[in-house]
């Protein structure tokens, strides 16, 4: 049986060629297309500079009267004197200032002891209380050991504060109290001296300083048979007891 159509102009009969002949050629445009750069175009800025031709002023020349130079200072005539050869010139002698074997030596003439005067100075000494040979006696506590005046001084100290014992009323109204320590010197004649304190404020710590100050003088402590200033503390308690 013959065929009806002529294999030569059958179309599909090289459609695959046609197809890859087809799809090389759009691959081969696609990658022109993605192939193409783009340039920003560079907006210079041209400016045009006017040079000109700058005329300078000539400036005249002046001539200024001027006063002529000093003139050269005048030349000195050196005078030249012969003088003979046989004139004899002295040399001076240096004499040698270092000692020699030859030389003596004179010995210092010795010094007696007896001459020497030995002066004493007396030093500030500052002995604590508890450590002093002989303690600073309170007025009416002469009589009796250390010991009992140590006791006697402590109790009359007690009677001196209680005495003499005032609660500020400004540290009442604000409710202030607590402990206040005291410290003060007995000095070589038996005076009260240097009086420091340290409290809860400052008013308790003034009217505590007021009861030591009111202190009388006393019988100076001894040290080694010398009167020194003795350092003492003390505490005064402020308390009120609220109603």
């Amino acid at each position: 049986m013959k065929a009806k159509k002529n294999p030569v102009v059958d179309i599909g009969r090289n459609s695959s060629i046609y197809f890859a002949i087809g799809l090389n050629i759009m691959l081969f445009f696609t990658w022109q297309a993605l192939e193409i750069k783009t340039y920003k175009a560079d907006q210079d800025v041209v400016e045009i500079i006017n040079i000109q031709k700058q005329f300078e002023e000539e400036i005249p020349i002046v001539n200024v009267n001027t006063p002529p130079p000093p003139p050269p200072p005048a030349s000195v005539h050196e005078s030249i004197k012969i003088v003979e050869d046989a004139v004899e010139i002295e040399e001076t002698v240096i004499e040698s200032s270092e000692i020699g074997l030859e030389d003596a030596v004179m010995a210092p003439i010795p010094v007696a002891v007896e001459a020497v005067e030995v002066e004493e100075i007396e030093e500030d000494v500052q002995v604590p209380f508890a450590v002093i040979e002989h303690v600073p006696v309170f007025p009416g506590c002469e009589q009796g050991t250390n010991d009992e005046k140590i006791a006697c001084f402590q109790e009359k100290m007690k009677a001196h504060i209680s005495k003499h014992f005032r609660y500020p009323q400004s540290a009442l109204d604000l409710g202030v109290q607590g402990r206040v320590s005291v410290v003060f010197i007995i000095d070589a004649n038996g005076k009260i001296a240097s009086i420091r304190s340290r409290g809860p404020d400052k008013t308790l710590e003034k009217e505590a300083e007021r009861i030591i100050g009111l202190l009388p003088d006393m019988i100076p402590g001894k040290q080694r048979g010398k009167p020194v200033k003795v350092s003492y503390a003390v505490p005064i308690f402020f308390k009120y007891e609220s109603r």
